[in-house]
């Protein structure tokens, strides 16, 4: 842990150069390395004769000693990545990436060109801090055995929008040859500070006809985090068409088309792409191009400390080729061997539904089994009110007229403008859905498709829970950014789910095991959350809740769904509709719906599809 060290950097500056500075001057003194004629590093060296920063620098050299005992080059690069500020992380999606990660891709990828690696051009297009340009040149250098003048000079290029950024990845790989023994007083670098979705290689290079090798980890920048200029900018990249995607989709495409002939691209990036709504152009480029792909995928593995994402490294050759090979990791081993990879089909593949990689016979076997489970069953997400905890309470008594809620004051709410309502997220084979059930204010009427109610008939009707209501209008207010078109501002912030429903099937929107799935039949019960399959008779309902309740199911849903930390998996009905439904005649559907043995259920239904999960 560095606690004190990141705290005092992040108190003593917000100007990047003073941090540099700072940091610099702490590793060559640190390192014991003397710094003769490179005029670059020379002016970020704190002196003696300054007096207040030398002082600064003793005090930060401290807790180094303390909190850093090997100060190397790893350690530099993680302090630099660190420092990059909050507000961009967001906006940039900048993050560390371990060693091993880097040198990996670096190994995997030079091996692909070690026939004509002492000319090869290498890039990193969303460089960072210089991390894979680093190891890169440290790889060039061991074989090739240039200098390192002349690897930074013809083989080594990187981009990046942050000026700063480009500042230090300067700084480190003046470092690298410093330590090495080369100590000039100039390196030329071909750093560029721009924005990858609209920058033009051809126009800073001469005579530029693509790298022969991109390495990277493209940014971490979700949809609702980008900016309407980034948005607009990603109109320009055919992979960027479907969903609303996210700052990494764009940066295959990007990378792809700036690859020489055969060039190889190794990237560390997300793994949402297999299945997304916002990955199906990516998917469909991929596919067009039958591109050399090979894959491997961490699944729920986090390999990032400060990021809560998925990932997989992703090999591209700029060659043609009819499948995909695949590997699944398991506890973080990255794969050494060929003959471990899966080769899966392109002609196999889904671009539309997305991509089932692991286990890809047997899942393709479950989707084209019977019917689809989104052509037969509707599924729908609960009340949204955004802002839950304003109208939803569990009450802290009650008398004959009203229930009493606690939220900064004891309110009374009249128990006529309230209704039932259940969290389906908290269902658990531990939880019954009685001891599920909260209170709502529904400022709606009581019809099959509810209206909302005339306020001047809340204030006269129901004049508590109306004052409680205007007590929390400020809040509802800021629904939305405060951008919300509402119809009034009492009303929820979404209308789905309000409509009366007689069946309905509740389960959670993510599990970590088979979740409990509960019929409920009372047409006044809301709920919120969680999900529920609506619209079907007692027996459908019943038959469906059978077949999700068996272990080829849940085997689907975990080999195919989005993964979430602590091994959950989502539910959600994006990623369970290509489920196949199997067909049953009379005697088999009697034989399922009264059968209560899970175990022979679970045998029955692997039988059915043709699979053996014991």
């Amino acid at each position: 842990m560095k606690q004190q060290v990141f705290k005092y950097l992040s108190q003593s500056s917000t100007q990047p150069n003073e941090v540099d500075r700072l940091i610099i001057s702490a590793f060559l003194q640190k390192n014991k390395i003397t710094v003769k004629k490179n005029e670059f590093l020379k002016s970020f060296t704190i002196k003696e004769n300054e007096k207040k920063e030398y002082s600064t620098l003793q005090k930060f050299i401290s807790l180094i000693e303390k909190e850093i005992p090997k100060f190397d080059f790893e350690e530099l690069i993680e302090l630099f990545e660190f420092v990059v500020s909050p507000a961009d992380r967001i906006i940039n999606g900048a993050i560390y990436t371990p060693l091993n990660i880097r040198e990996y891709i670096i190994k995997q990828s030079f091996n692909s060109k070690k026939d004509s690696l002492i000319s090869s051009k290498v890039a990193d297009i969303s460089c960072g801090c210089g991390g894979f340009l680093f190891n890169a040149s440290k790889q060039l250098k061991k074989q090739t055995n240039k200098t390192y003048a002349e690897i930074f000079r013809t083989q080594i290029f990187g981009l990046d929008i942050q000026s700063y950024s480009i500042t230090r990845t300067r700084l480190l790989l003046s470092l690298l040859a410093l330590n090495e023994g080369e100590d000039k007083k100039e390196f030329h670098f071909n750093l560029f500070v721009g924005d990858a979705l609209e920058f033009e290689w051809k126009n800073h290079l001469k005579s530029f006809s693509g790298f022969d090798i991109i390495l990277g980890n493209p940014p971490y920048v979700c949809a609702r985090n980008l900016s309407d200029e980034i948005k607009l900018s990603l109109q320009n990249w055919s992979v960027c068409k479907s969903g609303n995607p996210d700052l990494y989709i764009p940066f295959f495409q990007i990378g792809v088309e700036n690859l020489a002939e055969n060039g190889v691209l190794g990237f560390i990036t997300m793994n949402s792409f297999f299945k997304s709504l916002n990955g199906r152009a990516l998917r469909e480029y991929f596919q067009q191009k039958s591109i050399k792909f090979k894959i491997i995928d961490f699944g729920t593995e986090q390999i990032f400390k400060s990021k809560n994402t998925y990932t997989c490294i992703c090999l591209i050759e700029n060659t043609n080729q009819e499948f995909i090979k695949y590997y699944r990791c398991e506890n973080k081993e990255l794969p050494h061997q060929e003959r471990i990879f899966d080769r899966i089909s392109y002609a196999g593949l889904d671009s539309k539904t997305g991509w089932n990689l692991q286990d890809n016979e047997i899942i393709s076997k479950i989707e084209s089994t019977g019917v689809a489970f989104g052509d037969l069953y509707k599924t729908r997400h609960g009340i949204a009110t955004l802002k839950n905890d304003i109208y939803i309470f569990n009450p802290v008594k009650e008398d004959k007229d009203y229930y009493y809620l606690q939220n900064g004051s004891l309110y009374q709410i009249e128990k006529g403008i309230c209704k039932d309502i259940v969290n389906t997220n908290k269902l658990s084979r531990d939880i019954s859905l009685k001891n599920l059930k909260e209170k709502f204010i529904f400022p709606y009427d009581n019809e099959v498709k509810p209206k909302l109610l005339d306020e001047k008939y809340i204030r006269d009707s129901f004049p508590k829970a109306y004052k409680y209501l205007q007590n929390k209008r400020k809040i509802l207010d800021d629904r939305d950014k405060g951008k919300g078109d509402y119809e009034n501002w009492f009303a929820f912030g979404r209308t789905q789910s309000l409509e009366k429903i007689k069946n309905k099937l509740f389960f959670p929107k993510m599990s970590d095991r088979t979740p409990s799935y509960i019929i409920n039949s009372d047409d006044n019960l809301l709920f919120y959350n969680g999900q529920a399959i609506i619209g079907h008779s007692e027996k459908e309902m019943l038959l469906i809740k059978k077949i999700m309740e068996s272990r080829l199911f849940w085997y689907y849903i975990k080999t195919t769904s989005k993964p979430y930390t602590s091994n959950y998996y989502s539910l959600n009905g994006n990623y369970i509709r290509n489920f196949g439904i199997c067909q049953l005649d009379n005697d088999e559907l009697d034989f399922v719906l009264n059968e209560q043995d899970r175990n022979v259920l679970d045998t029955f239904f692997e039988y059915k599809y043709d699979i053996d999960l014991r």
